[in-house]
């Protein structure tokens, strides 16, 4: 539990002075879902659910964990209002709306939430049932983002997904009709996918209009089947003239790339991503959450406990976090690039100084370097990553590593 000598520890004098705070949100995980998909790296475990022969997860224990872990964290953000609140997983569609309602109503009864908040909640069309995403925008859940990834029955199959095409396409009229604002993801450069594959995949995505697009590129990730097994994938070249697609039409039907991975129409940017982007402070709680949170001297970056089940018992008594550390003063420029520099608008000069305390000439080497590359553009008020790099982020962002700019 978080008491008042660790409080004062993180408020003691430090080598930033930060002149205010910046916006804080609070990122919920549900850890469980159907299936594990054999190229997920995040923090998600297969539950077999009653369909299966199994139980359904333990909704109202794992919610009262996440009441006791907030609780627990108070302290760090008293005073301080939520702008957006992010329900992601796993698959948190497996939660009744009953119990999204409850997390909310705990989230409320506890922080001082903005008037008009965003509130996502991550679905997978697996686990659609009519009426239940109406459930879930009266539950307090203001944006859907639903996790379709392809349209393709048989590379559906080959990602291990549990839905098919025809409730992919189901959620995402359901979804249209419930919600003002949704995301729909789709992942690209799958196994053995033709350009024209992909073609197809995204004139059905653009069919429902989605307000927004976040699209990602198949990759390898260690620890999972795909990396024991690994796929075919399309060259790099191949994958590089998919994402120029998505870009082209996408654009076509008024939505802009406004993130490496993300496009948007006018008024539906998410907020709670772009505070990510920004180097705003979130609070993460359940299973494996991740937070960061500013101080006055210092900004702090914690872990909670991984495995499920052992969360719940220390979240139960009030000890939720397995990992605590102060970001050092060296580390904030690449931590502040590795964000802001996937934005297409860059970000402003006074921003850098705001979110991290230290003066622009900090990062002076590695902007003058990535201006000599090409990679960015830039004024007295902003910096911008140029087309080439958005294409060579990778590039762009290790500018700011330490040792690079020593």
């Amino acid at each position: 539990m978080v008491d008042t000598t660790s409080v004062a520890r993180y408020l003691r004098p430090g080598t930033l002075n930060l002149g205010a705070l910046p916006p804080l949100s609070i990122y919920v995980h549900l850890p469980w879902c159907l299936k594990k998909c054999p190229y997920c790296d995040f923090n998600s475990h297969a539950w077999r659910g009653p369909q299966n022969g199994g139980d359904a997860p333990p909704e109202d224990r794992y919610r009262t964990a996440l009441r006791c872990d907030l609780e627990a964290a108070l302290p760090l953000i008293w005073g301080r209002r939520i702008h957006s609140i992010f329900i992601g997983g796993g698959t948190p569609s497996l939660f009744s709306p009953g119990s999204i309602d409850r997390l909310l109503a705990d989230i409320r009864a506890r922080v001082p939430v903005e008037a008009g908040c965003e509130v996502t909640l991550e679905a997978n069309p697996g686990t659609f049932e009519r009426e239940r995403f109406r459930g879930f925008r009266a539950a307090g859940v203001t944006r859907l983002s639903v996790g379709v990834q392809s349209f393709d029955d048989a590379k559906l199959r080959t990602l291990g997904r549990v839905h098919d095409g025809a409730q992919a396409r189901a959620a995402l009229e359901e979804a249209s009709a419930a919600f003002d604002t949704f995301n729909l993801d789709l992942m690209y450069a799958l196994p053995g996918q033709t350009l024209a594959e992909l073609d197809a995949d995204l004139r059905t995505a653009l069919a429902f209009s989605p307000p927004h697009l976040s699209v990602y590129q198949l990759t390898i990730e260690p620890n999972t089947l795909f990396a024991k097994h690994p796929p075919k994938l399309p060259d790099d070249d191949t994958a590089s003239d998919m994402l120029d697609r998505i870009t082209e039409l996408t654009t076509a039907r008024g939505s802009l790339r406004y993130e490496v991975s993300a496009y948007a129409r006018p008024g539906h940017r998410c907020a709670h991503n772009l505070n990510y982007w920004q180097f705003g402070d979130y609070l993460g709680i359940g299973a494996g959450a991740h937070s960061k949170l500013s101080f006055p001297h210092r900004i702090v970056r914690q872990v909670r406990y991984r495995d499920p089940a052992r969360y719940m018992e220390q979240a139960l008594t009030g000890e939720p976090v397995a990992q605590n550390h102060e970001v050092a003063r060296t580390e904030l420029p690449f931590e502040f690039a590795l964000n802001a520099l996937r934005l297409t608008d860059g970000f402003e000069i006074q921003r850098f100084f705001d979110r991290t305390g230290l003066p622009i000439n900090a990062i002076e080497p590695a902007l003058a370097q990535a201006e000599r590359d090409g990679l960015i553009e830039r004024n007295l008020q902003r910096v911008r990553p140029t087309q080439r790099g958005i294409d060579f982020l990778s590039d762009l962002q290790a500018l700011f590593l330490p040792q690079a700019a020593s």
